[in-house]
């Protein structure tokens, strides 16, 4: 039986998908370049870089500028298809990751998946988990802004507040791995983690690093809700809203 973390200052965590709990970005990037050089153009992990962590409908835009002639959609859809079958052959997950995902059910703290993929893929990861840790998902095709925009947390947190209106952003962190997840998380107002993966993701006193998830444990999560608790207390932290991302 579950405990409900309900004296805790941590009552939710908000989980990226690509890059933090399973390591998808190699089928990603083999899918970008397979699909350039069938239309003839010529694909660098330079360039692939550039999409890590960024909205499908930012990344398809760049392909087209990189000589893929299909719409918008056709591009996001063939890349998901490709990722998938990718994830079906094998799940990479990341370390550390399904380990916190266990302590934090069986805390009772509450999960919500955040991220840029769209429906099929995030239920694709979610089915290979053991138990059912995400009580709710919110993926790319789900907001009319993409990250590095706050929309997709700050929808997150509504939703979790369904069921509990006291919830707030300063009961929430959130972990990320790429630069515009970050941003976006830290823009929503949530407590931020970055796990940095494919990219470096710099200092920032707007967020905490770690180096990985492994080891990593509820109680240095609910450190991070607390203190985040204390800086509200004073007033000095401002809430972003769903029209206007606060700044950097």
């Amino acid at each position: 039986m579950r405990s409900p973390a309900t004296i805790s200052p941590l009552k939710a965590v908000l989980w990226d998908m690509d890059g933090t709990i399973v390591d998808t970005e190699p089928y990603w990037i083999a899918a970008e370049h397979a699909l350039v050089e069938a239309h003839g153009g010529t694909w660098s992990h330079e360039k692939a870089m550039q999409l890590v962590g960024q909205s499908l409908t930012f990344s398809a835009g760049i392909l087209q500028n990189a000589g893929v002639d299909l719409e918008a959609r056709e591009i996001i859809d063939t890349l998901t298809a490709e990722v998938i079958r990718g994830v079906r052959r094998s799940v990479p997950w990341r370390p550390g990751a399904r380990e916190l995902l266990d302590e934090l059910h069986q805390a009772g703290v509450r999960c919500a998946l955040v991220t840029m993929s769209e429906g099929p893929l995030a239920r694709e990861i979610v089915a290979n988990l053991p138990k059912p840790y995400f009580e709710f998902v919110v993926t790319g095709d789900t907001v009319a802004q993409g990250k590095p925009h706050p929309e997709a947390y700050l929808t997150a947190v509504e939703l979790l507040q369904g069921s509990d209106p006291a919830l707030t952003i300063d009961h929430c962190v959130a972990l990320e791995d790429s630069a515009p997840g970050v941003a976006a998380a830290v823009a929503s107002g949530v407590s931020t983690v970055a796990i940095p993966h494919i990219v470096p993701i710099p200092d920032d006193p707007r967020h905490t690093t770690w180096d990985s998830l492994a080891g990593r444990t509820v109680s240095e999560l609910v450190a991070i809700a607390a203190d985040r608790n204390g800086a509200a207390g004073t007033g000095s932290r401002q809430r972003a809203t769903l029209g206007s991302p606060a700044d950097g």
